[in-house]
């Protein structure tokens, strides 16, 4: 099948299995006699594979290790438990970073009164914070 119909096979765009290929990801696909790409059932396979992988969220460099687990008959599935296991720590991370976030976010527009004075607690404080200091980390007892 061409790279339009792998696409659609697969749920993964053109573009993206090209880059997946160009990336060293899937080895490339072979070629017609005119020079299209010709994929296989089998890498319309790895492909719902990788979409799923991305779906969860894994990076593409962890993507290429669960592949290789994948294709190797002797792994250890310790190793698969691992990459999903720190993949989740990552994953609860960013969940609190955002949840910092929202609860900062918050905070300053209680602060702010949104009337037709000048004043915005929001833009003062996005002013006054030192350079590089990440306004998500606070303690539980509210802004500076």
């Amino acid at each position: 099948m061409n790279i339009g119909q792998a696409a659609k096979a697969s749920g993964v765009s053109a573009k993206m299995i090209r880059y997946y290929e160009e990336t060293g990801l899937i080895p490339p696909a072979g070629r017609t006699a005119a020079g299209y790409r010709d994929y296989s059932d089998s890498d319309v396979h790895m492909l719902r594979f990788i979409r799923r992988a991305r779906d969860l969220g894994f990076a593409v460099a962890e993507i290429a290790d669960l592949l290789s687990l994948w294709r190797d008959t002797a792994r250890h599935s310790s190793e698969v438990r691992r990459i999903a296991t720190d993949h989740i720590a990552a994953l609860e991370d960013k969940i609190r970073t955002l949840q910092d976030m929202t609860r900062t976010l918050k905070e300053l527009v209680h602060c702010c009164h949104g009337d037709h004075r000048p004043d915005c607690p929001i833009l003062e404080r996005l002013e006054t914070d030192p350079p590089g200091e990440d306004l998500t980390i606070r303690p539980r007892g509210g802004l500076r």
